[in-house]
């Protein structure tokens, strides 16, 4: 592959109003840090999306807009192409973010005090979303065994016998582990789902990026089951780095969900995108891949660097390798710290900001998420923090 796209350059995102740098002070109380939190890529978006911004922002009128065909027909090739996954325009509907999306399917599919499942360590809006719209969380762990974490169908058939949950929110892959389900797991899940009445709705922001020749398994392929209760969440942004532009989307298959839902958010104007999401969204998945495949490659090279470094020079810590994104799970346990220390060891010692592993649910104590998507060197360099902090804190390790 012809390396087309510079991901060595550090850019400067000062003054952009990036959350990963003017939410420091707000998160950690700091702002001397270097940012390896916030899922973004500090990498230049691919240049074909910036054109196809710059050529509609050079007409005088920016006016109401629709999207027209070809938006539609970009998001149905990419899929069918990328992920071998059939979807039709009637299937298709734009959501203002993903998390909106997950909002909206909480408000629509549920009433006040009704329960929602996740499976934490999970993305925190989906624990927020549920609790800040008067839902009820209830938790299915993931299992964590030797290393590898799994779901827990078993105790998902008695959590959803037992709290009859309205909702269940799957990531996939998931966040922040990095984990592509398999089919038969999805297919499970989706079964027990089914006949408990519990809808499924699926995040699958992170699935444009799978590492490894890995191949993403979309919910709704995974059989009958999930296409009668699931619904899709997807976009370009973490695909593409364009976050900005909020331009996601969702698909349902079956009619009888997709229908009804569908009209209250048109009713409502969710479903109505801006000009800047549809136009950066088409431009992407039509003329982003070549660009999207390098960057990859270089976050799996960056991945392989971290897993490399950590394993050479911080003994005590492991790194869960990803089957998708570029995001890594930090295990600190073997340091024998509380999470506060391990916070303590990473803010105020080695100087970068990480998330937090109990942001993610209690099951994340002992552990940090660190974001890989950035030029080699400033990895290298909060590397090279963290050994040097570890090695002050714990000197017999």
């Amino acid at each position: 592959m012809q390396n087309t796209y510079n991901f060595d350059c550090v850019i400067d995102r000062s003054g952009t109003d990036a959350i990963k740098l003017v939410g420091l002070d707000r998160v950690f109380g700091r702002h001397d840090l270097t940012p390896l939190w916030i899922a973004d890529l500090d990498f230049a978006v691919c240049p074909e999306i910036t054109k196809a911004l710059q050529h509609r922002l050079q007409h005088p009128v920016l006016g109401y807009s629709e999207p027209n065909d070809s938006y539609w027909q970009s998001i149905i090739n990419w899929e069918l192409h990328r992920h071998n996954f059939a979807l039709s325009r009637e299937e298709l509907c734009f959501v203002p973010g993903v998390v909106k999306g997950i909002a909206l399917c909480v408000n629509y599919f549920t009433q006040k005090g009704d329960a929602v499942v996740i499976m934490p360590p999970v993305y925190t809006p989906f624990r927020t979303v549920v609790e800040g719209n008067k839902r009820r969380v209830v938790e299915n762990p993931l299992r964590f065994e030797n290393g590898n974490y799994s779901i827990d169908l078993e105790n998902l058939e008695h959590v959803v016998t037992t709290e009859k949950p309205k909702l269940l929110i799957l990531c996939n892959p998931h966040n922040p582990i990095g984990l592509q389900w398999d089919a038969e797991t999805m297919a499970a899940v989706a079964s027990i789902c089914r006949k408990g009445g519990v809808t499924v709705v699926s995040d699958e922001i992170h699935g444009d990026l799978m590492l490894g020749g890995r191949k993403h398994i979309p919910f709704l392929a995974t059989g009958d089951d999930a296409k009668a209760v699931g619904i899709m969440l997807a976009a370009p942004s973490k695909t593409f780095n364009i976050p900005g532009l909020v331009s996601s989307w969702m698909a349902i298959k079956n009619p009888e969900l997709r229908k009804p839902f569908y009209e209250w958010l048109e009713a409502n104007e969710f479903s109505a995108p801006v000009m800047i999401s549809t136009i950066g969204a088409e431009a992407a998945y039509n003329n982003g891949e070549a660009w999207l495949d390098q960057m990859l490659q270089y976050v799996e090279g960056n991945i392989d660097f971290v897993l490399d470094y950590i394993d050479r020079n911080i003994p005590g810590l492991k790194a869960i390798r990803p089957e998708a994104s570029f995001l890594v799970w930090l295990d600190f346990r073997e340091l024998h710290m509380c999470q506060s220390q391990i916070m303590d060891l990473l803010l105020d010692k080695a100087h970068i900001a990480l998330n937090d592993g109990t942001m993610f649910g209690t099951q994340g104590a002992g552990f940090a998420r660190l974001n890989v998507g950035t030029p080699r060197c400033v990895l290298a360099a909060a590397l090279e923090s963290l050994k040097t902090a570890v090695e002050a804190v714990c000197p017999d390790k």
